[in-house]
């Protein structure tokens, strides 16, 4: 084997080690998110089956996190204020398996007892096509100044992407379930730093439909793993057969 011949096998060798332990660890990354997930998905899936809870008192709510405290179920009592309602554009929904096809979720401030307001989503209707007069009349009924017990899930506000729309003023209509920004534009005041995800009472007219939730968090880590670690494999394959290849023609 001359020196010159065996730059090209080492320095092959050297970019094969590498891309195979990038690929594993891509692999065994995609396992314990895999652990996690689950770990995630049996947390939610007890938390939603538990009996609603009293709301936490507004000196807790700092305390709340997403991590700990989110699809928590409770109840309380409050009363749907005279201000104007946000439409949340949604396809879908990947918790309630009753909802399908385009429409919008209704969120509307609710004053408490105490006098501290939360944001509720009161439910989905469905093919608004972002018809600002078509959310208008499904919620009207909501405002009857009258106090109402609320069954619901603690969820916590999402944060827009790269390439998520910008919400439309005009419409009050958003396209991320960030209360907190419609309670700043729209004028809703100080709110909980989370909303409540409507689940009972069910409105005479169906119309918001709130529901009860159920987890379906997608679980691919399996399918992602094995492809890294065939990828690693396919890789290891193909620098054998490259060496094998090379030590004929040095023969």
């Amino acid at each position: 084997m001359t020196g010159t011949s065996a730059k090209p096998r080492a320095g092959f060798g050297i970019f094969t080690v590498v891309m195979v332990i990038g690929l594993v660890s891509l692999g065994i990354w995609q396992l314990q998110r895999r652990v996690e997930k689950h770990a995630l998905i049996a947390a939610l899936t007890e938390r939603l089956a538990e009996a609603p809870g009293a709301l936490p008192q507004p000196s807790q709510w700092g305390a709340l996190t997403p991590a700990k405290d989110e699809f928590r179920r409770v109840q309380f009592q409050a009363t749907y204020e005279s201000k104007p309602d946000a439409m949340v554009y949604s396809s879908g929904s990947a918790v309630r398996e009753d909802i399908s096809g385009p429409g919008t979720w209704a969120f509307l401030p609710a004053r408490l007892s105490s006098g501290e307001t939360v944001v509720i989503d009161a439910g989905f209707v469905p093919n608004t096509m972002q018809d600002r007069a078509q959310q208008d009349q499904a919620v009207k009924p909501l405002h009857t100044d009258a106090p109402v017990m609320v069954t619901g899930y603690l969820r916590f506000p999402e944060k827009a992407g790269m390439l998520t729309l910008q919400e439309n003023l005009a419409k009050r209509l958003w396209f991320t379930r960030d209360h907190l920004a419609m309670a700043a534009r729209l004028g809703w005041g100080t709110v909980a730093p989370f909303y409540i995800d409507l689940e009972q009472p069910v409105p005479s007219s169906g119309i918001p439909k709130p529901g009860p939730l159920e987890v379906h968090l997608k679980d691919d880590h399996m399918q992602y793993a094995i492809t890294w670690f065939s990828m690693a494999g396919a890789v290891l394959i193909a620098f054998g057969a490259w060496l094998r290849a090379q030590r004929r023609r040095s023969r």
